[in-house]
Formats: C-alpha cells, sequence, structure tokens
C-alpha cells in the first residue's frame, strides 16, 4: 500500500506543478479534468501526510524514552501517535480503493408502483417525495422526466433526474424492490396492508459514453396525460422512444415542446443502454452477480417501512431505525452512510 501512496503522491505533486504553468489554461477542458483529478488525490495526500507525520512522531518518542524524566510523558505520546497512525491506516485503505467512475454523476431515478393497487401507487408518490427531500436537503435539483399520476393522487410510475454532484454516489444503493407495510386509508377494518414499488437507479451518461445509432429509435407521439398544466390533452408534446435492437422504451411527457421531451427521453435512453454494457463488463469480469449491496439488484426486496411500528429495515445489512417519520421526510443519509461503509468492507474484504 505505501508503494502505491507514494505513486498517488508523485502524480499529485506532478499535478500541482502543471497547473501552474502559464499555458495550462489554453484547453479549458483539459485543465478542467486535471483539476478534477487533482482534487480527488487530495484527501488521500492529506491522509497520507498525517500518517507519516504520525511515524515521526512514534520515532521521535522512542529516541527520548532512555530520558528517564521524559519516560512517561513520550509513552503516553508514542501510543498516540501509533493508535492515530492505525486509524489512518484504514481511511487509506478506503481511499485507495478503486473509484466508481459514475460517481459524481447525475442520477436519473425510476420508481414504479408494484404488488398492491392503488395503496402500491400511494407508496411509490411516498418513495418520489422522500427523494426530492433529500435531493432538496442536499441542495440538488429535481427534473422530471415522466409523472403518471393516478386519481387518488398515488404514482403509477415517475421517472426523474437528480442533478448534482455525487448524487449517483449516494442513490445508487437504492435500486429494488421497497416494501410498505401500513394501514391503507380506504381499510375500515383497520388491518396492515402490505404492497411494494420497484426503484431503478441509474447514472446519467454524457453522449460519450454510448453512442446510439438514429436508426434503431423508433419515436411515437401523443397527447400527455395527468397533472402537467394547461397543454394537457391539447397537443401531441409527449414522446415515446423504441430502441428496436434492445426493445426498452423510454417516455418523457413533463415538457410543453416534442422537441424537449425528445431530448430528455433520449437522456434516458443513453442511461439505460450504458447500464446494460456495463452488466455485461461485470459479467465477464466477476462471472458472478454484482455486489448485492453495491448495486441493489431489482429483483430483490431491500427495506421494508413498517408504519405501526414506526421502524424502516434496510435487510441487505440488517440495519432497524425506529424513526420512519423523518425517512419519509428525505433522512436517509443514516442509511445509505451504512450501505457505503458496508460496500467498502466487502472490497476490502475481496483485496485482501
Amino acid at each position: 500500500m505505501l508503494d502505491k501512496l507514494q505513486a498517488v503522491a508523485n502524480r499529485f505533486e506532478e499535478l500541482c506543478a502543471r497547473s501552474e504553468q502559464p499555458d495550462f489554461y489554453n484547453d479549458p477542458k483539459k485543465a478542467a479534468k486535471l483539476l478534477r483529478e487533482k482534487n480527488d488525490l487530495e484527501p488521500i495526500i492529506e491522509a497520507y501526510h498525517a500518517y507519516n507525520q504520525a511515524q515521526q512522531d512514534m520515532d521521535d518518542a522512542l529516541e527520548l524514552m532512555s530520558d528517564p524524566e521524559m519516560k512517561e510523558l513520550c509513552q503516553q505520546t508514542y501510543q498516540e501517535a501509533k493508535d492515530k497512525k492505525e486509524q489512518l491506516f484504514k481511511e487509506l485503505q478506503v481511499l485507495l480503493l478503486p473509484k466508481d467512475p459514475n460517481d459524481d454523476k447525475n442520477v436519473i431515478v425510476e420508481i414504479r408502483g408494484g404488488v398492491g393497487g392503488e395503496e402500491s401507487a400511494l407508496f411509490a408518490h411516498s418513495l418520489f417525495r422522500m427523494y426530492s427531500m433529500y435531493a432538496a436537503q442536499k441542495g440538488w435539483s429535481v427534473e422530471l422526466m415522466n409523472y403518471n399520476e393516478t386519481e387518488l393522487g398515488g404514482v403509477k410510475e415517475a421517472d426523474f433526474v437528480i442533478n448534482g454532484r455525487g448524487a449517483y454516489s449516494r442513490l445508487k444503493y437504492e435500486s429494488g424492490v421497497h416494501r410498505v407495510q401500513r394501514v391503507p386509508e380506504t381499510e375500515s377494518g383497520g388491518r396492515v396492508h402490505t404492497s411494494t414499488a420497484t426503484v431503478a437507479v441509474l447514472p446519467e451518461v454524457e453522449e460519450v459514453d454510448v453512442q446510439i445509432n438514429p436508426a434503431d429509435v423508433e419515436m411515437q407521439v401523443y397527447r400527455a396525460s395527468g397533472a402537467g398544466g394547461q397543454h394537457v390533452n391539447k397537443t401531441s408534446s409527449a414522446v415515446r422512444l423504441i430502441h428496436k435492437p434492445s426493445g426498452i422504451v423510454v417516455a418523457c411527457q413533463e415538457e410543453r415542446s416534442q422537441l424537449q421531451n425528445r431530448e430528455k427521453c433520449m437522456r434516458m435512453l443513453a442511461s439505460k443502454l450504458y447500464e446494460i454494457e456495463q452488466q455485461k463488463l461485470d459479467e465477464q469480469v466477476t462471472g458472478m452477480r454484482r455486489s448485492q449491496v453495491g448495486t441493489g439488484m431489482r429483483n430483490e426486496r431491500i427495506r421494508t417501512y413498517n408504519f405501526p411500528q414506526g421502524r424502516v429495515t434496510d435487510h441487505r445489512i440488517g440495519l432497524t431505525l425506529y424513526k420512519i417519520d423523518a425517512v419519509m421526510d428525505g433522512a436517509i443519509d443514516e442509511i445509505i452512510d451504512a450501505l457505503a461503509t458496508a460496500d467498502q468492507a466487502e472490497k476490502l474484504q475481496k483485496q485482501q
């Protein structure tokens, strides 16, 4: 690990020197890319310097320990430096893990009502609200792509983009089947019903990441339905794209113009095709199913929201929180932090 750290330190020094050159900003795109790399390496360098300082403090304390008057103080200094060095070693192990290249990207979230009829649609709306409030807390923006609601205020399907640096790194753990246990408002007997909704999370990709042949895409236009303003049901502004080779279908009806809706559809299609290619690569490299914690396989139940007991349980890591109201209001950082820690631990184990 120390050899790897030294290589990172050399690269960081090289980037620092390069950024001070007069011609550094002649190519803005290249300069921005190098600055991003430099910023990404900075936390590793800071931890590495602190690690080396802790080692130096241990060496200095050992040298002075032969002096009887200094022995007790030096022993304390040595132990404190040793503890700090061990902690920094663990931090550096995590910092050196291969970074997901999609972590800094915006994220496309798709929510679908599942088993449970109208109650599942109402739960899907609750999840949409939860993620919207979480995004607001982070200072991220939510951009609706496709929103199909029911008469009682539920959601059959909601597709939206969360724009914010690092959005994918936080929300990638949310893919999967979410289950709710609660008494529906329409239930006169007070019985608890179980319903589900599915959540899919994709990194929003740039055009350079995926090449789509226009001949492979069939476009259909139709009138928007549901909530959406005065233009609803008056013009054929809604767009549905069908990618013929893969059979993928995406739709968008939230914008007033056909052109804007088509542009959003193309972004969704590119992200779906990108995910398919990434899954193929993963299968080729690992020959096995991807990490449950890291990807939230969609055919698995990942989390249960039990309203009568006021608890939320994430089944992948066995985490239970008795704060369901706060969670439904977007306070999901504690869950995401635990999932990220478990993901890191699994990756560290594989490296050993």
